[in-house]
């Protein structure tokens, strides 16, 4: 026994899975008198270990799946006991003491999957109980007086037993919640009692004989039941008292003879689950469809064909699950196509021809399962979305014109437009000719940007080093010129730090900070470092910080070193603007020590580690490992004794004894056991032993006396007896455990962690936890990076203890693991965890030369094409404003007549006119545009047609503009409805285009007149009541030149300003938005334009008398409340230079080789891909930016990528972690995008 004195502490351990049986259970147990909870499941036993009743403050005990006959013995003296769990074992009836229910603190019994055939005597005692499961029993009979005394009952279950009848007090289950009896002969039994369960939650009767005439004819009393379970019934059809359970969410009537359903059922309006599988339906009732809430309907092998599905399926908003295999069904109907949410389609085994055209738009669709219809030819899959019919279920005015027409009335001629005043026939000869002239002047421009480029190359070679350096010369501040260098900071602290007020203290252990417990503050060890950080709360509600490294006098120069790194690193990682402080032992600042509510106290010598190796010789423990088959690729490494008599010839065995390691290879072992066996070794050598081992190959008879030495023979002789088969052919490794240590207040626990499909995998190891990983021979404590001193020393002892109280052999240990020292021993007991695969050690270059191969051309075909030309091409030119209006006019003077719709619930309205231009990120909108297209006609034909009216010709495009919040089911109600009424009337003259936010063409956003404004969240969207309307924050930015201006909604957040810029603000002063102010603020270095704009937009945005206007000059702002609207005055960046140098890159490999692309200057954050890889440049420095889909090829090329393009700082950013750096380039940056569910 270890004797580590931790035993008494432990409040609860699962030792499931252990074999105890033939008096193995440890002894030990007897001494964890504080335990309150315990597992003994599958461990083999067959009676109660007397240990068990020195456990007097047990709650919860568990013996599933054991060998019990008899519940005898210590049991009835846990006064404490509140949970029993006995079952799946071979209990009788007569081996359950009447004592056991004399418990007063009994609450929970689970006798079930026993063989009992009666209710054990006593059972009427236990008056506290609240749960009671019996079932899988072959009891006969409830006796009366049970449920007389049993009133507190919440949970019964009976099932699987041979009841045929249940006594009268059962309506004395007042309290009963669920009650199951599937399973029963109950044929006579008449359900009288059922009515006066009123509590009734759940109740299953599957199999249970039900009828018509057996079911009460009156549940109305039954308000609460939400699960009702009557399959395996025989039922003719569904009883009326069930449509009087309105509250119904799951109900079962599978496996009966059902062949209709009543309209009636449309009463479940709550119901979630309907099961009707294996019944005898021809039809569905229409009233189905009004079951708003169904998500889940099963009709397997019933007798369906197409006009028994109602065609108003497709009401069901919420239908995830339609499951209709084994039927007569030839067609589905297209309804259930526009079933949303629907995410699997089972339709095995019909008859099915083919399916509706719309099953292409289910795209959030997760298993079609069409298997068994050899019929079956699928739609085709569009190439784009497919056109049809369907408008005529939306009521929408397209024009004044074709309503006239439709009414037969006389068609007025449309009145002139302002651009009408225009001479028509001059402006058509006037751009046929500006057409040719555009061609030669392109000729003319690139002649001349030639030139110039040509200039400038002469220009740069000639000039000298000190003009280059003068020419980058910017004075800036002291904190300028910091840079937060590419660091995950949340390896080494809390995402908590910093966040709450108090004191929060690291100990520098093995280079890296250990954050220690609050009883050890103010205590500092001679040999040791420590960060301290101290959070307040200011005036304005914003978080201070204050940092300090503490430098002990004996400390080490690694700690002292890696205090002051992990300082700074800390302020980087808040975001802090103080500075770090050093302080030194004995010399402490009074602002230090005022930290602390008592002095600060020194103690002698040093805690933690230092991360330096240490000149000392390290000690190897001798051991022989036997290697087996672990999975399809692995190897697992058995532990055996370390002799002679081990050895097997039929495998490969490990002899590692330190400095050097052995591989003894049987001869009847498999080649693939030696590769990867040596592979091991090889592992060893490099990561634990540092390259300075010896790994010597051993072949049965030619081994080497150092071999033999290292078995205990001194004179390195070979074994007499010849080396024999003796290992088990089925011998099967013990499966590994799991444990994890938890501490708490006075008490330990070593709860077994969850392994999914019994295969372990490091993920599940929490770097802020200790694990004691027991594989009986070898038993590993694992000690995360971040987990506190106080558990390592809990885990140190339990381990102990739990090595010592099961028997193990001499040559088992105990093994200490740091996180990311792990041993290669350790990780092989981890699927996938640096996995050792197949290796072929006898190819070499001379053995494949003499195959014919040619090695050289080999090689050439294996370099790696790459087209990094994007990267150095120069960043395209923004264009003027000047160019910018010109463009503007002439698309805006080809633009007829533009027609806008907003999606509203299910059809798309007309937009209102004063709502042009704003767009909500939660909508879709469709703008039908009508451009006028210039005839061409040959330059002979000129002059004739100069006097001649033309025939104009349009064209119709239609914008489809989607928010980044929106959903896909406006595009798919566009394709349904306005998509083919527009086809209808302009034919091949329609263009589709759809558009999302941020990512509109030029002459889309051309229209709007650099108004386009986006708001976050829904039109019509209003605030909870009672509530005051939130502050709204808009930014006005041009991105690349003044057409893609856009005004965009973003946080309320004064960090985000920026002195050349322009923002608008509103506050609401009242729920009625009666009254509020909203200010214009003008940066110092913002454009004149873009400030006129700002302000002729907000009031248009905000023309209410109620609401004041004011525009702000940069630093003329009032303190009330314009700072306290966006959460107090903070720092924010006082110029916009990056928006004149920042490009976009995508580095992707799709087409076979590396490529670099760059995205137009018009970029948002929609354009980051997760598939790829993104270097951002913004002239100062270069970001790469990873996808969560990347590959790690596409990573090393774009990292060699990003370096060769210019000598800048290079910054790694990880989705959801980018720097303020990072977002500031991309106008109105917020959360990313998500899938659609």
């Amino acid at each position: 026994m270890a004797n580590t004195g931790v035993l008494p502490f432990v409040r609860g351990i699962d030792f499931t899975r252990n074999d105890f049986k033939d008096g193995r259970f440890p002894e030990a147990v007897r001494l964890m008198t504080g335990v309150q909870w315990l597992k003994l499941d599958r461990t083999n036993l067959s009676q109660i270990p007397e240990e068990l009743g020195k456990l007097l403050k047990i709650e919860h005990l568990s013996l599933i799946r054991n060998d019990l006959e008899r519940l005898y013995g210590e049991l009835t003296e846990l006064t404490c006991l509140r949970t029993l769990n006995i079952r799946h074992n071979r209990v009788k009836t007569s081996g359950i003491p009447a004592e056991l229910f004399r418990l007063e603190e009994l609450t929970t019994l689970d006798l079930s999957h026993n063989n009992m055939k009666e209710v054990p005597e006593g059972l009427e005692r236990a008056r506290s109980l609240l749960v009671l499961n019996l079932s899988h029993n072959h009891i006969e009979s409830i006796p009366n007086a049970l449920f007389m005394h049993l009133t507190d009952l919440l949970f019964l279950d009976l099932s699987n037993n041979n009841l045929e009848t249940l006594p009268p007090q059962t309506r004395r289950l007042a309290n009963l919640q669920t009650l199951v009896l599937n399973c029963n002969p109950l044929g006579h039994f008449q359900l009288r009692q059922l009515p006066s369960l009123m509590n009734l939650e759940t109740l299953h009767m599957r199999d249970t004989q039900r009828t018509l005439s057996n079911i009460p004819g009156n549940l109305d009393s039954l308000t609460n039941l939400t699960d009702l379970d009557l399959s395996l019934n025989a039922l003719p059809k569904v009883p009326e008292a069930l449509y009087a359970l309105t509250n119904l969410r799951r109900l079962n009537l599978n496996d009966n003879e059902i062949t209709e359903l009543s309209q009636a059922i449309d009463q479940w309006q709550h119901i979630e689950t309907l099961k009707l599988c294996r019944n005898k339906l021809t039809a569905l009732p229409a009233s189905l469809c009004k079951l708003m809430s169904l998500r889940r309907l099963y009709v397997n092998d019933n007798l369906l064909d197409f006009e028994g599905i109602p065609s108003g399926i497709g009401k069901l908003c919420s239908l995830e699950i339609f499951s209709a295999a084994h039927n007569q069904l030839e067609m589905i109907p297209e309804g259930l196509c526009r079933c949303g949410s629907l995410k699997k389609l089972i339709l095995t085994a019909n008859r099915l021809i083919t399916l509706p055209d719309a099953i292409h738009l289910l795209t959030d669709l997760e298993a079609l399962d069409l298997r068994d219809n050899p019929e079956l030819v699928m739609p085709p899959k569009p190439t784009e979305v497919q056109k049809g019919s369907g408008v005529e279920f939306y009521n929408i005015d397209f024009s004044l014109q074709h309503q006239l027409r439709l009414a037969g009335a006389n068609v007025p001629a449309q009145a002139p437009s302002s651009s009408a005043s225009k001479d028509p026939i001059a402006r058509k000869l006037r751009l046929r000719r500006g057409r040719r002239d555009q061609e030669e002047a392109d000729q003319d421009q690139a002649k001349i940007l030639k030139g110039m480029k040509d200039i400038a190359k002469d220009k740069n070679k000639q000039k000298t080093l000190e003009e280059v350096k003068a020419e980058s010369l910017k004075p800036k501040r002291w904190d300028e010129t910091l840079e937060k260098p590419p660091l995950d900071y949340s390896e080494f602290f809390d995402e908590v730090a910093g966040q709450f007020p108090g004191i929060t203290i690291w100990e520098i252990e093995n280079f890296l900070p250990n954050q220690i417990e609050e009883v050890a503050h103010g205590k500092f060890y001679e040999g040791d470092c420590y960060i301290v950080l101290k959070t307040a709360i200011d005036e304005t509600g914003s978080l201070t910080w204050e940092i300090y490294f503490w430098i002990g006098e004996k400390a080490t120069l690694d700690k002292r070193a890696c205090a002051a790194i992990h300082a700074v690193n800390l302020r980087n990682y808040l975001g802090a603007q103080c500075r770090t402080i050093r302080e030194e032992q004995s010399d402490e600042s009074d602002e230090f020590l005022a930290l602390f509510d008592t002095d600060i106290t020194y103690i002698e010598g040093g805690r933690t580690s230092s991360g330096f190796f240490t000149v000392e010789d390290t000690t190897y423990a001798k051991r022989l490992y036997r290697v087996h088959a672990a999975g399809t690729s692995s190897i697992h490494l058995e532990p055996v004794p370390v002799a002679v008599s081990s050895l097997d010839p039929r495998y490969v065995f490990v002899l590692d004894t330190g400095l050097k390691i052995f591989m003894w290879y049987g001869r009847k072992s498999k080649n693939t056991f030696k590769s990867k066996a040596r592979l091991m070794a090889e592992k060893i050598n490099k990561n634990e032993r540092k390259n300075k081992a010896d790994i010597q190959t051993e072949m049965p008879g030619d081994e080497s006396a150092d071999f033999w030495r290292a078995f205990g023979d001194n004179d390195g002789l070979p074994p007499e007896e010849p080396i024999a088969e003796h290992v088990d052919p089925d011998f099967v490794p013990a499966a590994p455990r799991l444990y994890q240590v938890r501490l708490g207040m006075g008490y330990l626990e070593l709860p077994q962690v969850e392994v999914p499909h019994g295969k372990l995998a490091n993920t599940l190891l929490n770097n802020r936890s200790v694990y004691i990983l027991d594989c009986y021979l070898d038993v590993f404590v694992w000690f995360g990076k971040k987990s506190t001193r106080l558990v390592r020393a809990a885990a140190v002892k339990l381990s102990q203890e739990l090595f010592t109280m099961i028997g193990r052999p001499a040559y088992a240990m105990v093994t200490r693991v740091q996180e990311g020292t792990e041993n290669q021993i350790f990780k092989s007991k981890f699927m996938g965890w640096d996995e050792v695969i197949a290796v072929d050690f006898t190819r070499t270059a001379e053995s494949v030369q003499k195959t014919g191969a040619d090695l050289t051309k080999w090689a050439r075909q294996q370099e790696t094409k790459a087209d990094l030309a994007a990267l150095f091409t120069p960043r395209q030119p923004a264009m003027s404003l000047t160019e910018a209006q010109q463009l503007s006019e002439e698309w805006n003077e080809d633009l007829e007549a533009m027609e806008a719709f907003v999606l509203e619930g299910k059809k798309f309205v007309r937009l209102p006119d004063e709502e042009l231009g704003h767009f909500y990120s939660k909508d879709c909108y469709v703008f039908l545009c009508r451009y006028w297209v210039p005839v061409d006609v040959p330059d002979d034909a000129a002059g004739e047609q100069e006097q001649e009216q033309m025939e104009d010709d349009f064209q119709c495009v239609v914008y489809f503009w989607q928010g980044r919040e929106a959903g896909n089911m406006g595009w798919l109600t566009f394709t349904f409805s306005l998509q083919k009424k527009f086809k209808s009337l302009f034919g091949e003259k329609l263009e589709v285009v759809r558009t999302h936010q941020q990512q509109e063409n030029l002459k889309f956003m051309a229209h709007f007149k650099r108004k386009f404004v986006i708001h976050q969240g829904k039109r019509k969207e209003q605030p909870p009541a009672g509530t005051i309307p939130p502050v709204e924050f808009y930014h006005l930015r041009s991105n690349g030149g003044a057409l893609c201006t856009r005004l965009i909604q973003i946080k309320p957040d004064a960090a985000l300003l920026n002195s050349a810029c322009c923002y608008i603000l509103k506050v609401t002063f009242d729920q009625e938005e009666s009254s509020g102010m909203v200010y214009v603020w003008i940066g110092s270095k913002a454009k004149p334009e873009e400030a006129k704009l700002a302000e002729d937009i907000a009031e248009e945005m905000f023309n209410n008398p109620w609401i004041g206007f004011q525009t702000l000059n940069e630093g003329e702002e009032p303190d009330n409340f314009f700072w306290v609207a966006l959460g107090g005055r903070k720092p924010y960046d006082t110029d916009s230079d990056f928006m004149d140098y920042t490009r976009l890159f995508r580095c992707s490999n799709e087409k076979g080789y590396f490529t670099v692309s760059e995205k137009c200057s018009d970029f948002c954050q929609d354009d980051l891909a997760d598939d790829d890889i993104m270097i951002l440049d913004n002239g100062e420095q270069v970001f790469l930016w990873l996808g969560a889909r990347c590959s790690e090829v596409e990573i090393k090329l774009a990292y060699k990528s990003a370096q060769a393009e210019k000598p800048r700082k290079l910054f790694l950013t990880l989705k959801n972690k980018e720097s303020k750096r990072f977002t500031k380039c991309f106008h109105g940056w917020g959360i990313h995008k998500k899938p659609p569910e």
